[in-house]
């Protein structure tokens, strides 16, 4: 049912640019995310992903907090942030990210506000800048599903391009086995939504137990690509983008499943991905489509 009174000025909410946020990350920040994505020890293009929450320290955060963030939506009524499930993601690279870390400049718009019926959709995009603002790094589009806050008679918002599998046999398979702590080890990267933890919290929202970060996965299957498709030089990732079907419990067997295509231009190959949990045969990320240059862009800042 939707909430009662609950109504967004849009007008006043799409199109505002919130102050800008110091973030910070260091080599160990990749290490650790690195982990919680089942790789090596290297820096991940997806890795700024987690920025906007981890924020310019170090320690633990409240998510309702980050979330938060130090101003209000402006045309925003309150609503329940435990009632909020990352909907869909997009990444584009820019510049390569630098391998030391630092400080960066954060950049923040609301570029849509979208009444789904039984939800509300929250789109944002995050612009990645150093902190002289000389340097773009990358812009990532969220869309932030919130179950229960539709209803209010606002704009559906614009159908999203379809990414379907080809009609044949992957190009390449890879396995994400996450493991029982997987959300324990993602989270210190510096989401701690109590929804990933809390055993508790979890039946309350409409999940038996806590789930897996989405963006988990997403890095995940941002590795699988790299490792499959780019002889596994992050220099040769460009972006991607896809969403979030369905929830991954911690433990579960992921598969990640790609199909090369054309690129949109002669420098880039084009691929498209679907990610399912093996033992219940569920989709939980799809319209996956991300581009990889055909070589390695310079690395060197």
């Amino acid at each position: 049912m939707p909430v009662e009174g609950f109504k967004v000025d849009v007008e006043k909410a799409v199109g505002y640019v919130f102050q800008t946020e110091k973030v910070a990350c260091n080599k160990r920040d990749f290490i650790l995310y690195a982990l919680g994505v089942d790789k090596d020890f290297a820096p991940l293009p997806t890795y700024p992903l987690v920025l906007s929450l981890k924020g310019n320290d170090y320690n633990v955060n409240l998510f309702k907090d980050r979330m938060g963030g130090k101003e209000s939506l402006p045309g925003m009524p309150p609503y329940d942030p435990n009632k909020i499930v990352h909907g869909e993601q997009s990444l584009e690279i820019i510049t390569p990210f630098p391998v030391e870390g630092g400080q960066f400049n954060l950049r923040k718009t609301c570029i849509g506000v979208y009444d789904k019926g039984s939800g509300m959709v929250i789109e944002t995009a995050l612009d990645l800048f150093d902190e002289q603002d000389k340097v773009h790094y990358c812009r990532m589009i969220s869309s932030t599903f919130v179950r229960g806050y539709g209803g209010w008679n606002g704009p559906k918002g614009p159908k999203a391009t379809s990414y379907p599998p080809p009609q044949r046999q992957p190009d390449a398979v890879e396995i994400f086995a996450s493991q029982v702590n997987q959300a324990l080890l993602y989270r210190l990267s510096g989401d701690y939504n109590p929804l990933h933890a809390d055993p508790e919290l979890s039946p309350r929202i409409g999940f038996p137990k806590p789930i897996l970060h989405g963006l988990c996965s997403y890095g995940a299957c941002a590795h699988a690509i790299i490792k499959a498709l780019a002889n596994n030089n992050p220099y040769r990732f460009k972006s991607i983008q896809a969403r979030f079907a369905s929830p991954v419990f911690p433990g579960e067997t992921i598969e990640i499943s790609m199909w090369k295509t054309a690129g949109k231009d002669n420098k880039t190959e084009g691929v498209i991905f679907v990610a399912k949990v093996k033992e219940r045969d569920a989709i939980v990320i799809n319209n996956g489509y991300a581009t990889i240059y055909k070589t390695a862009q310079p690395s060197k800042l």
